[in-house]
């Protein structure tokens, strides 16, 4: 009799496994921006407005780490590398899409909330 394997997330569920290769704020926008092919770093930076090059960086490697991202290094004067999508990460990316779609069909109704919460917030700083 063989011993089935562990649930990832105690609920029967691969939630936490999606969750862990996608934590943070940035990495769904680089999988989100790769969808269409690969990209180099710079293209990446303009694409994700806000971040940092420090948190960008991280993000990259942990995402090659995960086997969702695949960096070319073509050893050229100047340098050049390319990030792009791997078949894993292509089925991740194409799993964001619905949550895109929800942030479109919901933002007028989101960006409400959102400025409600900022002005709780404000005054409660006050």
């Amino acid at each position: 009799m063989t011993t089935p394997p562990p649930e990832i997330c105690g609920t029967g569920c691969g939630l936490n496994a999606t969750l862990r290769v996608i934590s943070g704020k940035w990495k769904p926008l680089v999988l989100f921006f790769l969808r269409d092919g690969s990209k180099r770093y710079g293209e990446l930076k303009r694409l994700v407005e806000g971040v940092s090059d420090k948190v960008l960086i991280q993000s990259l490697k942990d995402l090659e780490a995960d086997c969702v991202l695949a960096r070319t290094n073509y050893n050229e004067v100047p340098p050049r590398v390319d990030y792009a999508l791997t078949p894993l990460g292509r089925s991740l990316a194409d799993a964001i899409l619905p949550l895109c779609a929800w942030g479109t069909t919901n933002a007028a109704k989101m960006a409400s909330i959102f400025a409600e919460h900022d002005g709780v917030a404000q005054q409660q700083a006050e």
